[in-house]
């Protein structure tokens, strides 16, 4: 079991020693499990890190409160579900009066049964949109009746997506 060094910090002894980014290895090795699974009860997350069932709640809950680990992710296998297909679009658009446009199409197109995530961008594109379909006619549809379709929308780019890996999933940023 890691135990943290002591220190004398300001006339103090501390043995609470995080290093600047706010976690420690054991920290680290907490996140990794649970970014394999989630799910798994305390008594098997502290027998997976080598910690007591108590540390690893203490340990838990810190991460939690400290805003470090925000939730968990539920993840949906689309091809079971009809939508194979996944793409990214990426969405252009029209200058003008952009923090309306850019607002307005961000809150419209979260809300559609297709879109998994979206993106918003600095740089040529202002959205990466992704979507699960059930094929390439879904695919047509969705970007012609959700997005060309919209007087906000300059352009549109579409990749497939054949495979992808996760490391992890970012939470929001506003």
């Amino acid at each position: 079991m890691d135990r943290p060094e002591e220190v004398f910090d300001s006339g103090r002894m501390s043995k609470d020693v995080r290093p600047p980014d706010g976690i420690d290895d054991l920290d680290r090795r907490i996140l990794a499990v649970l970014r394999d699974d989630a799910r798994m009860s305390n008594a098997e997350l502290a027998a997976a890190v080598g910690v007591a069932p108590s540390t690893a709640h203490v340990r838990l809950r810190s991460l939690r409160e400290r805003g470090i680990l925000t939730g968990f992710v539920t993840s949906v296998d689309h091809r079971r579900l009809g939508r194979g297909l996944q793409a990214l679009i990426h969405v252009g658009l029209r200058p003008g009066a952009r923090q309306a446009s850019i607002t307005g199409f961000a809150g419209e197109i979260r809300g559609l049964p297709q879109v998994l995530q979206v993106f918003f961008l600095g740089g040529i594109d202002d959205f990466i949109v992704h979507v699960a379909v059930a094929d390439s006619s879904a695919l047509r549809a969705f970007v012609v009746d959700h997005l060309s379709s919209k007087p906000t929308v300059a352009s549109t780019r579409t990749s497939i997506v054949f495979d992808y890996y996760r490391n992890g999933v970012a939470a929001s940023f506003g």
